[in-house]
């Protein structure tokens, strides 16, 4: 079976093609970075533009790398939520029309869920049930992932998501975008004893987060510090641990609460080489074992969404001729 999967949730267009005998046939991603560099974010008028110019190219290319075509394919998948909704809106329409005009099963994803499932995609895999650390831009959640398609949150942020709090903090600081990846980078240089942040809400029970408190204590130290780039770095450094720590505290307060000692860490923020270190040494202190995807799927891909697609499909589940985004749908509400 073979399943085309198009991803446009945010600024990303992503395709690829999934075949349940051979994996991932072919992948693309086009990046709208340039495009949004100049306003320090994602404007989602230009990225969901941006999409229609690019979703078909790129849906051709794949096929092209993938060495296959339309006819060989056996459903369509897209990503409906969540999400900014003009984007979304156009990877659904095309997928929707693709599958309609082919005559093809077609169905909408859940954008983290296929984030969470791309770590299927690697040939070490964790059993059911197991921990999920759900990190991106847009969302920052502990899930247990009692079975595929079954899911409770145990915990969530209040406030930012620590994708968010990494790109705010980054432009506190003068760098450039994509924030996040920049923060990281520059707290390399930093001398981690010189700062010392909070660990949020981790004084308390529970398994929530809250991260904009970190950004405005960010603020606060910049405007008592003389600033130059090494005091920059201390700065990062200091904003990196204390969100790894926080992330650390949290993962083994659920491995406490739940006797599950397996954890995939999913989403655009899963691929900070920080946070990986942090969680592998706390779990292998444990006795447990943590799941990362590979780089080129850690942030927004197609293969996900294609792999989650034909999970469902292959299940017998398809979405009716009409359907609807949605810019906010919770995981356990599937």
């Amino acid at each position: 079976m073979q399943v085309l999967g198009i991803e446009t949730s945010c600024d990303e267009t992503a395709i690829a093609v999934y075949d349940s005998e051979f994996g991932i046939l072919g992948h693309c991603l086009y990046s709208q970075i340039g495009l949004h560099n100049r306003f320090g974010g994602v404007v989602p008028e230009l990225a969901s533009r941006e999409h229609v110019l690019k979703v078909l190219p790129l849906v051709k290319k794949t096929l092209s790398e993938a060495k296959t075509e339309f006819s060989l394919l056996n459903g369509v998948a897209y990503t409906i939520g969540p999400g900014l909704m003009g984007s979304l809106l156009v990877g659904s329409t095309v997928g929707r029309s693709l599958a309609y005009a082919l005559s093809l099963p077609a169905i909408g994803v859940h954008h983290m869920e296929a984030h969470l499932l791309a770590l299927m995609l690697e040939k070490n895999t964790p059993q059911y049930p197991f921990l999920a650390l759900l990190v991106s831009g847009g969302h920052t959640q502990i899930v247990n992932v009692k079975a595929p398609g079954t899911f409770k949150i145990l915990g969530e942020s209040v406030d930012d998501a620590a994708g968010e709090a990494f790109d705010k903090t980054a432009k506190i600081l003068g760098l450039p975008y994509p924030g996040g990846p920049a923060l990281s980078a520059l707290a390399e240089q930093g001398v981690s004893s010189r700062f010392k942040f909070p660990r949020p809400m981790t004084d308390r029970p529970g398994l929530d987060f809250s991260f904009s408190g970190l950004k405005t204590y960010a603020l606060n130290t910049i405007n008592a510090e003389n600033i130059n780039e090494q005091t920059k770095a201390d700065i990062a450094r200091a904003f990196v641990d204390a969100i790894v720590d926080t992330f650390v505290i949290k993962c083994k307060r659920a491995i406490n609460d739940t006797g599950i000692k397996q954890l995939v860490v999913a989403g655009g923020v899963s691929a900070n080489k920080q946070l990986q270190q942090g969680l592998t040494d706390m779990f292998n202190k444990e006795g447990g074992e943590v799941f990362f995807p590979r780089d080129e799927y850690c942030t927004d891909n197609g293969a996900m969404v294609a792999y989650a697609g034909y999970l469902r499909i292959k299940n017998g589940q398809h979405d009716p001729l009409c359907f609807k985004a949605k810019p906010r749908w919770p995981i356990d509400d599937i």
